[in-house]
Order: C-alpha cells, then structure tokens, then sequence
C-alpha cells in the first residue's frame, strides 16, 4: 500500500510540474547526457528518469551496446596488388566515456572514428605483405589489424571485441599468375620425383648387372680350375638323352660315363 502511494504520489508530481519541467527516459543499454546551455554538464546517466530545466538543458542518448560495422574496402600490398577486402568489426562504447564522446566527437560517433581508424589500419598492415604471402598469413594479418584497431579506438573510449576480414580478392590476372605459378612448382617437382625414380631404377639395374656379371666371372674360374666341375655343370643342364650321332671314332664325349665290367 506504501509503495502504490508514493508511485501515485510520483505521477501527481510529474502531472503538476509537467508544464515546467521536462521529462526524459534513459533506455536499457544506453546512457543519458545532459547539457546545460549547450555545455556537456557532469558524468554519463544511467537508466531511468530524469527530470530537467526544459530552458536551460535537454538530455540525450548514445547507445553503449555491441554493434557491427561491415564494410568493404581496397587498398594495395607492398608489391602494389590491389587487394579487395570485406571487414567486419564489433565494438561498444565504453558507459563511462559516453560524456566524453558527445563532447569531443559527437552523436554520430560511429560513422567519425571507425571507417577512418580501420581504413588507415588496413593500409599500414596490408602494405608490409607481398600479394602470394599475405594468402598463406591472412591469420596473422588479421590479428595484427584487429590489435591494431583495439588499441587506437581504445584511447578514444571505445572498445573493440572483434574484427574479421573475411576474404582478400586480388585481380583477375593476378590470381591467373598465382595459378599458374602454383601449377608449374607442382610440375617441376613431379618431374623431379621422376628424375629421382629412373636414377633409382637405373642404379638397381646397374646393381643387377654388377652382380650377375661377378657372378659369371667367379663360375669361370672356378670352371677353369676344377674340370670335375665342369661335368657337374654339364649333368646339371642335361636332360638324360644319349647322343644320337657322334662326329668320329676319336670324339670325345662331353660326359665320361663310367664302363662296369663284365
């Protein structure tokens, strides 16, 4: 019952004193800021209800909520390719810096300080990689660009929670080049794969050919020295058949077959 007697209270008051006070809601996510003859007068006001000399000040608001700034731009690497460019940054404005804002910069702070801070940004850091470096490193880029941004928005009383450059496009020919380039590295160390296998392959037959040729080499010493030998390697290839002819009653044959006795 109290409390409905002072909200009734409350109403009655603002009813009566509405013709010479002004009246002003603070929303959620915002903050008030009062001025006084044109002057910013005193710190940031939170949400709620506020009452005001109508003649001599006005309050209003700024938005201290996350928002998104998404734009495109070009700039130029350090070996002068265009790049295109798509950025996204979310930010807020610091509560206790809002007076701050309204005073130095203004309500449209947003459209003042963040296109002019992330453009210049982009410039400084795109322009220390070289246009086929800058594709493999887009990560360390980025990261350079969004401390970068933080830090310099960061004196002016906003705060940066995020960047994101979502891709680099670079021009037709250029990117034809940079196919072309990546095609003939592809091609050049497939031929040296190639190159590695026939030697490979040419070594192990010279190996084989070494090998088999040693080989041959000792069989025909040791044929020479041992003629038991040689009647051994003979028996090894025959195939059990007796010559038919003989070339004279003197020949010799190429197997001394032993003659039993009767």
């Amino acid at each position: 019952m109290k409390k409905l007697l002072t909200t009734t209270a409350l109403i009655g008051m603002m009813l009566s004193l509405q013709g010479c006070l002004g009246v002003s809601i603070v929303d959620t996510g915002h903050r008030g800021i009062e001025t006084r003859f044109g002057k910013v007068a005193g710190e940031s006001l939170p949400e709620g209800i506020y009452f005001y000399n109508p003649f001599s000040s006005s309050i209003v608001e700024l938005d201290v909520r996350t928002q998104k700034w998404e734009f495109d731009a070009e700039t130029y690497t350090r070996d002068i390719q265009q790049a295109k460019l798509h950025v996204t940054i979310n930010y807020n404005l610091e509560k206790e810096h809002a007076n701050e804002m309204y005073q130095n910069v203004g309500r449209e702070w947003a459209e003042k300080l963040i296109p002019q801070t992330a453009q210049g940004t982009l410039k400084t850091v795109i322009g220390k990689w070289d246009a086929v470096d800058l594709i493999g490193n887009r990560g360390k880029a980025q990261q350079e660009i969004q401390e970068t941004i933080a830090a310099v928005l960061a004196t002016k009383g906003v705060v940066v929670t995020r960047v994101e450059v979502s891709n680099i496009d670079y021009t037709k020919e250029f990117e034809g080049a940079v196919e072309a380039k990546v095609r003939a590295i592809q091609e050049a160390e497939q031929a040296k794969n190639k190159t590695v296998q026939v030697q490979e392959e040419a070594k192990q037959t010279l190996i084989k050919a070494e090998t088999e040729a040693k080989s041959m080499q000792i069989r025909a010493q040791a044929l020479t020295q041992n003629a038991a030998l040689v009647q051994w390697e003979a028996v090894q290839k025959w195939d059990g058949k007796l010559p038919v002819y003989m070339l004279g009653s003197n020949s010799t044959p190429f197997i001394n077959v032993p003659q039993t006795k009767q």
